[in-house]
């Protein structure tokens, strides 16, 4: 089975997002077209960058790098789950990224964004420039969870979705799976 890493972008204390990507999660086992693993930048653990070689060369001198690199390296599509910070990015996602070049190439990703008005949809947006230039092939279909506090009644619990977001996995994880068999000779190559 191809692996699906739901990678978890916020850091910061009090995020929801860990409990986001454990409901996809679920959802994405459900499925059942991809072994699912999950994957929390707050545990990943990586500092700014710090190699002194760039990415291209592979030559990565810390383990951190060398830990994420392999862990990257597994993935045959990707699902970020991300939250908006001032209409962008969380930089925690454009730093993951940033560490490593080859490892990401020729895998389709997606997106469950969530946050106020927007659910995010911003974020993914400019997440999607980065991903190009990495030749990840990021695909239209996405969840985007807006007034993300409405699904935590207790905001210490889990996530509690609703009809409509229940249904939004299915199609994201169908075309998933689409582009990662499409893509998967480029990454024999």
């Amino acid at each position: 089975m191809p692996v699906l890493q739901i990678v978890v972008t916020s850091t910061r204390p009090g995020r929801k997002g860990d409990r986001v990507a454990a409901w996809f999660a679920d959802k994405a086992r459900e499925h059942g077209v991809f072994e699912v693993e999950l994957v929390d930048l707050a545990e990943v653990g990586l500092p700014m960058f710090d190699e002194p070689n760039h990415p291209s060369q592979r030559n990565y001198v810390h383990d951190h790098t060398k830990r994420w690199s392999e862990r990257v390296s597994r993935a045959d599509a990707f699902v970020f789950v991300t939250p908006e910070y001032n209409h962008g990015t969380p930089p925690a996602l454009v730093n993951a990224l940033d560490h490593l070049l080859h490892e990401w190439a020729y895998k389709p990703a997606a997106f469950v964004s969530y946050g106020g008005i927007s659910g995010g949809t911003r974020s993914v947006v400019m997440s999607k420039s980065l991903l190009t230039s990495l030749k990840i092939m990021p695909i239209p279909e996405s969840v985007a969870i807006p007034m993300i506090g409405a699904h935590f009644p207790d905001a210490n619990g889990p996530f509690v979705s609703d009809d409509r977001l229940d249904k939004a996995p299915r199609g994201l994880l169908e075309e998933l799976a689409r582009w990662e068999q499409a893509l998967r000779p480029l990454r024999r190559a």
